[in-house]
């Protein structure tokens, strides 16, 4: 594994900001670390890359204890959610004494990077904007090419074409084997390139699984109108795996089902009432980010 923890924890004081967290990461995968502020991300990664010391447990990098800063950051690149750059130097410099201080960079896949994220590297960094400063990050931490990439926030700032940029980025990481860890609010994002998600709620996963299976703890929405016959409500309702039916009018119902293994009977019931219009839709990554943590609004 390249990234793996067992029971890893974090107190401060009488709580705990991270508490017996196992995270095992392989070559080649995308792992997208979900949780809302205070959840006890940043303490994760800051426990990951050896910056604070856990209470309890253990991780590991490319193999190496993360508390053996030296050697496992020789197989790390990190971006994180507020960059900082030496403003005196301009973006080419930041750049090549960032190649000496980590795992030495790729200088050909570097420059196509820099023309990817359009970046002016002639400029001195007090003069970038924040987007700018996180692109010199991101270009920095890909052209390493390293076994392991953790990202804290890593799109916040860009616009949409950059954003496209990352995850074209990410997606050649995978390929190449590299093992790419995301921590990000940015719900869309995570669900267009990661493999498996971590959901951290108050310090505890609640849940580590791929998105397909994520989206099966959900519930699967049917909107349909029919010309047949009438539907009974109570009917649909006694069906496997309907958890809700409501009429919103003659001819139209909405349907909500509690997974995917259901819509098999229910489509075959609503095929004799002569369906005009059907609308089947999965939730979405955020959607079920909320049920685990109730829609704040």
């Amino acid at each position: 594994m390249r990234i793996r923890t067992r029971g890893l924890g974090k107190r401060y004081g009488p709580s705990w900001a991270v508490r017996d967290l196992d995270l095992a990461v392989p070559p080649g995968e995308v792992f997208g670390f979900l949780g809302p502020n205070g959840a006890g991300k940043s303490t994760t990664i800051r426990m990951l890359l050896g910056m604070a010391r856990p209470t309890a447990g253990e991780a590991w990098l490319a193999g190496y204890r993360a508390d053996d800063v030296q050697r496992a950051h020789q197989h790390v690149a990190y971006v994180p959610a507020d960059v900082a750059l030496w403003p005196q130097l301009t973006g080419r410099e930041v750049l090549e004494l960032v190649a000496h201080l980590g795992p030495r960079p790729d200088v050909s896949y570097r420059d196509r990077l820099v023309d990817t994220f359009s970046l002016d590297l002639g400029k001195r960094s007090r003069a970038y904007s924040s987007g700018n400063r996180q692109k010199v990050a991101l270009v920095a931490a890909f052209a390493t090419r390293a076994p392991v990439l953790i990202f804290d926030e890593p799109t916040s700032g860009l616009d949409p074409l950059m954003e496209q940029a990352f995850r074209t980025a990410v997606i050649e990481a995978r390929t190449a084997g590299q093992s790419v860890f995301v921590s990000s609010h940015q719900l869309a994002e995570v669900e267009a390139i990661c493999d498996r998600v971590g959901i951290l709620r108050a310090g505890e996963l609640v849940e580590v699984a791929g998105l397909d299976h994520l989206r099966q703890l959900r519930r699967v929405e049917i909107d349909v109108r029919y010309a047949g016959d009438d539907l009974q409500v109570d009917d649909l309702l006694a069906l496997p795996g309907v958890a809700e039916a409501r009429r919103l009018e003659q001819g139209h119902l909405i349907l909500h089902l509690a997974g995917n293994e259901a819509l098999g009977p229910v489509l075959g019931q609503l095929a004799q009432a002569v369906p005009t219009a059907l609308g089947v839709r999965e939730p979405s990554l955020e959607e079920i980010f909320l049920e685990y943590y109730g829609n704040p609004t």
